[in-house]
């Protein structure tokens, strides 16, 4: 799976530019493993460095950046990696759990 197709990533805002909204920034993509309970919720990208801003939920929920990249390097068991839920509507990052 292409993790973040270009017409995807233009639906994006860039970096810095929800900082305002804060918990009301919406979270416009979410990323997941399949076989753990980590999730990332994108509300910014910058193209030119891959990474995004957003929550992240796993071991605790916080705000923080990361890198597609990255997410596109890990691999689980079986082989199994990161995905995109196809079926995600943007919210609010205070919804994001």
């Amino acid at each position: 799976m292409d993790l973040l197709p270009q017409e995807i990533a233009q639906q994006l805002p860039p970096l810095y530019s929800q900082e305002q909204q804060g918990d009301n920034a919406l979270a416009t993509i979410k990323f997941f493993t399949p076989w753990a309970n980590w999730t990332w919720y994108a509300s910014e990208y910058d193209p030119e460095t891959g990474l995004c801003f957003g929550v992240v939920v796993g071991l605790e929920r916080e705000y923080g950046y990361f890198s597609i990249e990255e997410l596109e390097g890990i691999k689980g068991p079986g082989g199994l990696t990161i995905e995109r839920d196809l079926y995600w509507k943007p919210k609010p990052l205070k919804e994001c759990r």
